[in-house]
């Protein structure tokens, strides 16, 4: 893939894809082409339907693989969405994949939610 295909793949990609409401498990991916040395950004990808936090990776690298993109998981946690008091909280970690750097969670959910409380813990499951 071309280095301009690459970034517009890569621009594609929603740095946040959460559920509307509640709580729920999350995880923590970077995205990069396939491409040896080729640069990535961070996305979070968060969802009530997961059982596990590897369920949410499973199908978001599945996804991104059919773009041709590669992702790994670089931790995960959870996420407490209240949409009607507009307030997100994010916490805990992923016994599979470890704790997820929240601050970093929490840059990319304020870029998409500007007028919400956000706020993050390390403590917490």
């Amino acid at each position: 893939m071309a280095a301009e295909a690459e970034a517009a793949a890569l621009g594609r990609v929603a740095d946040v894809e959460i559920d509307g409401g509640g709580v729920f498990k999350y995880v923590l991916l970077r995205v990069r082409p396939r491409r040896a040395g080729a640069a990535g950004k961070e996305v979070v990808r968060g969802h009530g339907w997961a059982e596990y936090h590897a369920d949410i990776y499973d199908k978001a690298a599945a996804e991104l693989e059919r773009q041709g993109l590669d992702c790994e998981c670089l931790g995960g946690g959870r996420i407490s969405h209240q949409h009607e008091e507009k307030k997100i909280h994010v916490y805990g970690y992923s016994v599979g994949f470890g704790r997820a750097n929240h601050s970093v969670t929490t840059e990319k959910l304020k870029a998409k939610y500007p007028d919400y409380e956000i706020t993050w813990a390390d403590e917490g499951y």
